[in-house]
């Protein structure tokens, strides 16, 4: 698969359509051993709004993107799960480089856009500080055909289970998090470029934990 996808980005390259587009992202491999055991991760999960401005390692990138919606077995099933595994929820990376969208089969983040709009992900002010910004979008085409508002409902659910992952593994890697649901939707979702079917759930900043901050 990944042998089709690379020349068909390059191709848009060569259209024009990626120019605004910073490079696909190789993930070196997820660590899949080691870490805190469980109860000692939940007695340190927590909810953080101050981060350091500090880079995250390319394997704490790659483990996190894992641990929130990564594949864990070889029938492609997830690390979370999804009502009747529709996998409607894509996660939208903002990094100090770029845009990328989570590709969970190959691994690897693919292009959206070059331009640093983490402070999008976020109404408070701290949003712009944390050096990785998640934001969960559903894809409701993949939903069947339930109304709107029990997609939604339903979405927001499956995105509960991402982000908790997401706080298991910053606890036990001594990373602070934080999710909200205080985002400016349309703004972001126009920047994003995204679908009348494609919905803004939750955002949730990851980074190194700031002194002053206390989690709740």
């Amino acid at each position: 698969m990944r042998a089709i996808l690379v020349p068909a980005l390059m191709a848009l390259a060569a259209s024009g359509i990626l120019a605004q587009a910073p490079k696909a992202l190789e993930l070196v491999p997820p660590q899949k051993q080691g870490g805190m055991p469980i109860l000692e991760v939940l007695a340190k999960r927590s909810t953080s709004r101050a981060f350091d401005t500090k880079e995250l390692t390319p394997q704490q990138l790659s483990t996190l993107l894992w641990a929130a919606f990564g594949v864990n077995r070889p029938d492609g099933k997830r690390t979370a799960p999804s009502s009747m595994n529709k996998l409607e929820t894509d996660i939208y990376v903002l990094l100090k480089q770029g845009v990328y969208v989570y590709d969970a089969q190959q691994h690897w983040l693919v292009p959206v856009l070059a331009d640093d709009i983490r402070e999008l992900g976020g109404k408070q002010p701290f949003v712009k500080d944390a050096p990785v910004t998640m934001v969960f979008v559903a894809n409701l085409s993949k939903m069947g055909n339930s109304d709107r508002a029990e997609k939604l409902n339903t979405a927001n659910i499956d995105a509960g289970f991402i982000s908790q992952n997401v706080y298991l593994y910053c606890a036990s890697e001594g990373l602070a998090t934080g999710v909200r649901g205080w985002v400016d939707k349309e703004t972001l979702a126009k920047r994003l470029k995204l679908r009348a079917d494609q919905q803004i759930t939750v955002a949730q900043s990851v980074g190194y934990p700031k002194l002053e901050g206390a989690g709740h």
